[in-house]
């Protein structure tokens, strides 16, 4: 493993990475704004093992592979986008299903809730090709090939760095949470919200259909 210096940076690098507003964190709040805090949470989880099969993948070679081949990476990142995207729509749907259903007496539809919310976190960010490239530039200037197996420490890094991912993700979760039960007294904030969500998921998809294979 790198020396204490060496991991003190990697740690503060890290730290600051993962509190940064990026992708993860905005996939986060937006779900948490559309279907509440145990939403949010699990959507961390979510993303976080999703983020582990980057770096799984990070440490055999795999991610190595699919970014040189432009081929690869173009479907990975088209199917994610498209996942992106039809989660945002169906968000989007919900959202103006239950404003034009409350009022004439019916009931709003119940939440994906934190299992679905979960799952759909995994797929987002293991189909983000975006993660593999993050994890294969940041974490190989820590590694110290004299100081053991470099897949072993790949591996530790890549789980500290994800680590730190997911605790800044689960903060926004409540953060976001606590915005959505301000608004809760009123319905059509709440719609506006779950509109936004929605919307927000959508134009994540878009960025990362046009996002280019790195250089």
């Amino acid at each position: 493993m790198p020396d204490l210096p060496q991991l003190a940076v990697f740690f503060a690098a890290a730290l600051m990475l993962a509190i940064t507003p990026g992708p993860g964190i905005l996939y986060v709040a937006a779900r948490t704004l559309a279907g509440g805090r145990a939403e949010g949470i699990a959507s961390s989880f979510g993303t976080g093992l999703g983020g582990m099969v980057h770096v799984l993948a990070g440490s055999v070679g795999v991610s190595a592979v699919v970014l040189a081949s432009a081929q690869l990476f173009t479907v990975l990142k088209l199917v994610g986008a498209a996942y992106l995207v039809w989660l945002g729509i169906r968000a989007f749907q919900a959202a103006r299903r239950d404003s034009s259903a409350t009022p004439a007496g019916g009931t709003a539809s119940p939440p994906a809730g934190p299992r679905r919310a979960f799952g759909d976190g995994v797929v987002v960010e293991a189909l983000n090709p975006k993660t593999a490239a993050f994890f294969l530039a940041f974490i190989p200037q820590f590694v110290e090939p004299a100081a053991g197996s470099v897949a072993v420490q790949f591996l530790a890094l890549g789980f500290a760095s994800v680590t730190l991912n997911t605790l800044a993700d689960i903060v926004v979760a409540f953060t976001a949470s606590g915005i959505r039960e301000g608004a809760a007294a009123s319905p059509m904030l709440i719609r506006r919200l779950r509109e936004i969500s929605g919307g927000a998921m959508i134009a994540l998809g878009v960025g990362l259909a046009v996002a280019k294979r790195p250089g």
